[in-house]
C-alpha cells in the first residue's frame, strides 16, 4: 500500500519508524527484534535507510596508511524485502543519489518493483564519512529533484533506454525529506523551500521531515511550504536524546537547535538512566502536541534503540493492541 494512501485512509496522526541495516557480516536479528517490539504499536510502514561507501584508512604492513572506500552497511532492497514478506508490512527503503548513476538507481528501482515494493524516499545524502563535500558520482544526480524526475519517468514507463520495447510503468510513491530549520548547506531557508518546492513539483507525494525540538518551528516551515505552493502532506520526524553529548553532536550534524531549557536539564544531569529520561519525557511533550494539531504522522528516527520509541509511543498514542 502507498504512504499516500494510507495517509488518506487514516482517521489520525500515523506512526512510523526508521531503522538502519545492520553493519556488514551482521544477521537481521536486532532488526527482527526492533520491529517485534514496536509491532505492536500499529506502525503504518518502516522506513529503511541507505548508506553509501564510506572512507577508511588501513595500516600496511610496511608502515605506511592505505586509504580504502568501504560500504559499512548495505543491505537496503534485501532489508525491505525481506521485512515487507516476513511482517506484511509496507516498507520505505531510502534511495539516494551520493555514489551511483542515473543506470543503477535505474536497475534499483527495477529490483524493488519485482519486489512488489511500492514506496520510496528520495534523498540526496550525505557525503562519504570522512569526506568534506558531497560529489555526485559521473553520470548521477547533484539534487534530489533529478532523482525524483527520473523516478517519476518510470512510472509513466520511460527508461533510460529509448531501444526497450512496451516498458511497463512503474508505481512509486515518493516521498523526500524537508528541513524546518533549513538543510546544513543552504544559504537560508528560503532557498532551501524553493529547493523543496522544486522536488514536489518534479513528482514528490509527501514530506518526512529532518529532525527539530521546538515545534513551533515545525508548523511555521509548514505554513511558509504552504504559502509557497506546497500542499503534500508533510510528516514531522522526531528522535529522542538518549546521551549527552546529543547536545554537541545534533546541532552540529544537523543544524538544530536544542531548546535552553532542554539543554540545561541535560546538562544538570548525573546518570545516563536519567539523561534518557530527561529526553524521553521531552519528546512525550513533543509528540503529545504533535498528535493533538493531527498532523499526518509522527515519523521516530530510532537509531536501532526500540525500548524508548515504545514508551514514547505508548505515551502518546495509546497502549498496543493485543
Amino acid at each position: 500500500m502507498k504512504v499516500t494512501d494510507i495517509i488518506a485512509a487514516a482517521d489520525g496522526p500515523l506512526f512510523t519508524f526508521e531503522l538502519l541495516p545492520p553493519l556488514k557480516g551482521h544477521t537481521m536479528d536486532a532488526i527482527n527484534r526492533t520491529i517485534e517490539m514496536l509491532l505492536p504499536y500499529r506502525p503504518a510502514y518502516i522506513n529503511i535507510t541507505n548508506h553509501q561507501m564510506e572512507v577508511i584508512y588501513v595500516d600496511r604492513p610496511d608502515g605506511l596508511v592505505e586509504r580504502r572506500t568501504t560500504r559499512k552497511r548495505p543491505g537496503t532492497v534485501g532489508l525491505a524485502a525481506a521485512i515487507q514478506h516476513r511482517y506484511g508490512i509496507p516498507v520505505v527503503p531510502h534511495l539516494i543519489c551520493g555514489g551511483q548513476t542515473s543506470e543503477q538507481l535505474e536497475d534499483q528501482l527495477v529490483e524493488l518493483n519485482f519486489l512488489g515494493i511500492e514506496n520510496v524516499l528520495a534523498l540526496r545524502g550525505d557525503p562519504p564519512h570522512g569526506e568534506r563535500r558531497f560529489i555526485a558520482a559521473k553520470g548521477g544526480y547533484d539534487h534530489t529533484d533529478g532523482m525524483v524526475r527520473q523516478i517519476s519517468a518510470t512510472n509513466r514507463g520511460e527508461y533510460l533506454d529509448p531501444t526497450l520495447r512496451d516498458p511497463v510503468p512503474t508505481s512509486f510513491c515518493i516521498g523526500v525529506a524537508g528541513y524546518p530549520e533549513k538543510h546544513a548547506e543552504a544559504p537560508n531557508l528560503e532557498h532551501d523551500i524553493s529547493m523543496l518546492k522544486r522536488k514536489i513539483d518534479a513528482g514528490a507525494e509527501y514530506i518526512v521531515t529532518q529532525m527539530f525540538f521546538n515545534n513551533d518551528v515545525f508548523f511555521r516551515f509548514v505554513d511558509r511550504c504552504h504559502r509557497e505552493g506546497i500542499t503534500v502532506p508533510i510528516i514531522p520526524g522526531i528522535k529522542p536524546i538518549q546521551r549527552r553529548r546529543d547536545i554537541e553532536l545534533l546541532p552540529q550534524t544537523f543544524h538544530v537547535d536544542l531548546p535552553d531549557s532542554l539543554v540545561r536539564a541535560l546538562e544538570e544531569s548525573s546518570t545516563v538512566a536519567e539523561i534518557r529520561k530527561i529526553g524521553e519525557d521531552f519528546c512525550i511533550e513533543q509528540v503529545s502536541q504533535l498528535v493533538q494539531a493531527r498532523v499526518p504522522g509522527v515519523h521516530f528516527y530510532t537509531q536501532g534503540r526500540a525500548e524508548p520509541i515504545a514508551r514514547i509511543v505508548e505515551a502518546t498514542f495509546g497502549r498496543p493492541s493485543t
